[in-house]
């Protein structure tokens, strides 16, 4: 069992940057991928970034790719998802996800989610 909490969404300019956090409970972080998802309205929830338990692999979303970066830290428990570079079509709530089977690129390959973050980019 773990339980996620996501920080860090809000408003910003098209252009700029925001860094998003995930702090996960419990003392078995480690041993989950983690992947973040995104949701605008209307649209299925996508893929944005994924990480496997030890950090060593990463995988991107061809809309992140070269501007997002997903990174870990076993000892805080969190996973953060940094973005620049944010366009206004990037705009949606984003997800912190954990899977117990690796990592993977599919929101049906997780098994716990965090309530999401608003992400919000001005044109």
């Amino acid at each position: 069992q773990v339980q996620l909490v996501e920080s860090g969404g809000g408003l910003v300019q098209a252009g700029g940057s925001l860094k998003l956090s995930c702090a996960a409970s419990g003392r078995t972080f480690s041993t989950y991928a983690m992947g973040w998802f995104r949701q605008a309205p209307g649209k299925e929830r996508e893929v944005v970034a994924a990480i496997s338990r030890s950090g060593a692999t990463t995988y991107y979303a061809d809309s992140g790719k070269d501007r997002f970066t997903i990174s870990r830290d076993n000892a805080k428990n969190t996973v953060y998802l940094q973005m620049n570079s944010l366009k206004p079509e990037d705009t949606a709530v984003y997800y912190c996800a954990a899977g117990v089977r690796g990592l993977g690129v599919a929101a049906r390959e997780y098994t716990y989610w965090g309530q999401g973050t608003q992400v919000t980019v001005a044109s």
